[in-house]
């Protein structure tokens, strides 16, 4: 049985997992003292070794990788709920950078820690295995849509999958969500120019898709938008298999 809660985190691994009531509170222990990130920061530096575990409890984040130009490559958002770099001890320097798009709250756990709490609570580590899992889906979705879709399906398909992301851990309803990116950022998501990223925005407003006031995205028409993008949620919605 779910517990409620307003923990993004616990809402999401409860989404991919039951868990008890002990791995709740162990969870909402371990994430009881956030820190507040200003926006545009960066996290982790590329070439960095952390012995941290980033646990994202409000805000938005990205990885991105940057050329000796200058140019960026955003990889992947962090969105409330987010777990980074989860994995073992003794890794490598990281190959990108980790950057807050908007303020967040974000608690930094010692990796240590991190570890004994999944080997402490399986439930908990089962959620967390699929949830690399859909990162790895995620992550080739995002070259799918970069190398066979159309500028606009492409923004169709990122925008029905963060509100996607958003409605698991209570952050989007009837089709409205925050969203702190600035054209550039969509622009760096997508390979697309600021004029290219503006012509498309603009197009999906013509055709009555969405809506953007402020930080705030507004999907007017989701089935079409879907139609649109050809998205299905099944690779953001993955369930434990069952065995008999």
């Amino acid at each position: 049985m779910e517990v409620a809660t307003d923990n993004p985190l616990i809402q999401k691994l409860q989404g991919l997992a039951p868990l008890s009531a002990l791995d709740v509170a162990a969870l909402k222990k371990i994430t009881s003292q956030p820190r507040l990130v200003q926006a545009r920061m960066d996290l982790i530096e590329e070439d960095d070794v952390s012995d941290n575990v980033f646990i994202f409890l409000e805000g938005f984040a990205c990885r991105y990788k940057q050329r000796r130009t200058g140019a960026r490559q955003i990889v992947s958002y962090l969105l409330p709920g987010d777990v980074c770099d989860v994995d073992p001890i003794d890794l490598p320097p990281l190959d990108h950078a980790v950057c807050t798009i908007a303020t967040s709250n974000v608690a930094r756990i010692p990796r240590r820690a991190w570890i004994e709490l999944l080997q402490e609570h399986p439930h908990v580590a089962q959620a967390s295995r699929l949830a690399k899992r859909i990162e790895a889906e995620t992550t080739r979705m995002w070259l799918v849509n970069l190398g066979c879709r159309s500028a606009l399906e492409q923004m169709a398909h990122l925008f029905c999958e963060l509100m996607t992301r958003m409605e698991a851990v209570g952050l989007a309803r009837d089709g409205t969500c925050p969203l702190p990116l600035i054209q550039a950022d969509l622009g760096q998501t997508l390979g697309l120019s600021n004029v290219h990223v503006n012509r498309v925005l603009q197009e999906m407003r013509r055709l009555g898709l969405i809506e953007c006031k402020g930080k705030t995205l507004r999907l007017l028409d989701q089935p079409r938008l879907r139609h649109l993008a050809e998205f299905s949620a099944d690779y953001l919605q993955l369930r434990p298999r069952r065995t008999v």
